[in-house]
């Protein structure tokens, strides 16, 4: 369950803030050579509020389609999440058709967020495709010759840092290594093991889905992030690799009515936010 069941008090709203104006750095402050890009046009912040604030997890949905330039635009904004050294370590897969859609209905115990949505689409984060997406950012490089620290990044570090050998025994001798080394001077201190790995993956991969959820709620359609599912048998409907952890099955649709069960909680931010 994303959403707890307690009565919550009236939440306090924050006053809207006008938008900040972007402004071009002048072009004194470019080096020559070095890649720059036009400053973003103002965003709507009171927009971008209420997509954030109206986000719920919404167990019930009505009988409309999701149209399918939407749900590309979504994925396509899911992608664009930051991601660690641009690897992009995540697979999305729409579950359309009927049958394994009525599989993954089953295997996600047949609640209602599931069995309603237009959409499920299930987020899986890869542990095995770092080095064909290192590959991949050296032959897709948009602009001129490859710079030599971005072509020794991808080709020798990326298999360095993220390869951890037979039985792990490569992260073994790397986290060692980074454990002597790390009592003169900060260093990378992983993901120097699979479970590390995964983390690792976990973590761009729910930027990503983040990503998708609010894509979806600007385009006035919900959705409900999904952890209450089989995961062997959804792996299996699938037919994922090793390499692939499913990180939760998204149901997407627009709001029913009764699609809301409980008020929204939130504990009081106190708790969660520090200053030192």
């Amino acid at each position: 369950m994303t959403e707890t069941r307690n009565k919550p008090a009236a939440p306090k709203r924050p006053r809207a803030r006008p938008a900040a104006k972007p402004t071009k750095p002048p072009a004194a402050s470019v080096k020559p050579g070095r890649y720059s890009e036009p400053a973003p046009p103002p965003i709507d912040v009171e927009a971008f509020r209420q997509t954030v604030i109206t986000r719920r997890s919404v167990r019930r949905f009505t009988d409309k389609a999701i149209p399918p330039a939407v749900l590309e635009d979504c994925l396509d904004m899911a992608m664009l999440a930051p991601n660690s050294s641009n690897l992009q370590p995540w697979a999305f897969y729409k579950v359309q058709t009927p049958a394994k859609k009525r599989a993954l209905v089953k295997a996600c115990l047949g609640q209602n967020a599931a069995k309603t949505a237009a959409e499920l689409i299930v987020v899986v984060a890869r542990t095995d495709t770092y080095l064909a997406n290192a590959k991949l950012n050296l032959s897709t490089w948009p602009k001129g010759k490859i710079p030599k620290i971005v072509n020794d990044y991808y080709a020798k570090l990326v298999p360095l840092m993220y390869t951890q050998g037979p039985l792990g025994a490569l992260g073994l001798v790397k986290g060692v290594g980074a454990r002597v080394v790390g009592q003169f001077r900060p260093i990378m201190r992983g993901p120097f093991s699979h479970a590390e790995m995964k983390v690792w993956a976990v973590k761009s991969t729910a930027l990503a889905a983040e990503n998708l959820i609010l894509a979806f709620r600007a385009h006035g359609f919900d959705t409900c992030a999904m952890e209450g599912f089989d995961e062997e048998r959804v792996s299996k409907l699938l037919k994922l690799p090793a390499g692939a952890h499913i990180l939760m099955v998204i149901g997407a649709g627009e709001r029913a009515a009764d699609g809301l069960y409980y008020p929204q909680v939130r504990f009081d931010r106190s708790r969660f936010v520090f200053t030192v």
